[in-house]
């Protein structure tokens, strides 16, 4: 049976997919998931298709019970309506969002464009989103069954000065439908945004933003950073983070930078996927032997199969997130990877903490 559906989404329904607007695509794709998995019998019936467990690959960390290690991305659910299809296709975890306080229709389209022949994507997507106060009315009717990260970022509208309010603000209505909260001050679609990046700035936004959490409840706090920092801009951001006791980071977002002779070269926005991956694999590394366990690493960028995801648990990182591999690999792809991690786990007789950091 999986092998036929395998055959018949390569055949036909990926190469339809592939043949419209990249944002069409992922409009149509998402609404063909969401009336699916609203039929009877159906969300069971995705489980057996999709889904991969194994005990090797639970962890729990900051005390949140990660069924495996493979997540999807913020960027993918901006609205969280696709929350109940997505959590049965094999991930351990959903970030949904990015959500700002304000409702944002984003930058003019075309905004996401394909690079097939570099595995790459490229978005200036611009925090389109139905805003918090609608946000909280989608995910206040949804279950869980794994765990949700809830992405939040900053208005476009709301100045620099006051980005801990907007931030507050939409943590404020969204933190009781998640299971940790992801602040997003990389992407860089958002003009000035990265610059909440800096010491002062950064240390002054966590204080708004944990005093949001602390009148929501007590929620796990991870921040996304950019690719396109120093080492020495790093080891900052990292101490900044130890200082004011976050949880975990997320490294790391979509990178303005180019290779000369990328199709994308031209083409203004976030590049993600595979030639993210040797960088943000880098920044992982060096994450782990500043912190080591005292943050959770998420590892993000240009993971696209299973030796992507034992690299980068190797470098250090506790969980990964994909997003591009995801839209070139399929709805399989998370199963796939789970997959093989789980025999090489097996195949090397390690454990998940005996295998993190051991390329470090």
């Amino acid at each position: 049976m999986q092998a036929l559906l395998r055959s018949i989404y390569s055949r036909h329904l990926r190469p339809l997919l592939f043949s419209l607007d990249p944002e069409m695509a992922h409009e149509l794709a998402g609404s063909m998931g969401v009336g699916l998995s609203a039929l009877p019998g159906m969300p069971e019936l995705l489980s057996g298709q999709f889904r991969f467990s194994a005990d090797s690959l639970k962890q729990n960390l900051v005390g949140v019970d990660f069924p495996n290690p493979v997540g999807l991305a913020a960027g993918f659910d901006k609205t969280g309506e696709l929350f109940p299809f997505l959590e049965h296709l094999g991930f351990g975890f959903i970030e949904s969002g990015t959500f700002t306080a304000n409702i944002q229709p984003g930058n003019v389209r075309p905004r996401l464009f394909r690079f097939p022949e570099e595995g790459a994507l490229v978005n200036r997507m611009g925090f389109n989103n139905p805003g918090a106060v609608a946000a909280a009315a989608i995910l206040g009717e949804q279950r869980r069954n794994i765990p949700r990260g809830i992405n939040v970022g900053k208005s476009k509208a709301t100045p620099l000065k006051l980005a801990g309010a907007d931030y507050a603000e939409s943590i404020s209505r969204l933190a009781r439908f998640g299971d940790y909260l992801a602040i997003n001050i990389s992407s860089p679609n958002t003009p000035g945004l990265r610059e909440l990046q800096g010491r002062s700035a950064l240390r002054e936004l966590l204080l708004a933003v944990k005093e949001a959490i602390a009148a929501a409840g007590a929620l796990p706090l991870f921040v996304k950073i950019a690719p396109d920092i120093t080492p020495a801009e790093l080891d900052m951001i990292l101490a900044v983070l130890l200082e004011m006791s976050v949880d975990g980071v997320i490294i790391s977002n979509t990178t303005v930078e180019r290779d000369e002779h990328s199709a994308a070269r031209a083409v203004p926005g976030g590049l993600s996927g595979r030639p993210l991956r040797e960088r943000s694999c880098e920044l992982v590394r060096q994450c782990y032997r500043a912190a080591g366990d005292r943050l959770v690493i998420v590892g993000v960028g240009g993971i696209f199969n299973g030796d992507d995801v034992i690299e980068r648990l190797r470098a250090g990182a506790h969980l990964v997130q994909v997003y591009t591999g995801f839209v070139y690999g399929g709805p399989w792809l998370p199963g796939d990877l789970n997959r093989h991690l789980a025999g090489f786990l097996e195949a090397e007789g390690l454990s998940l903490s005996e295998l993190r950091g051991s390329g470090a």
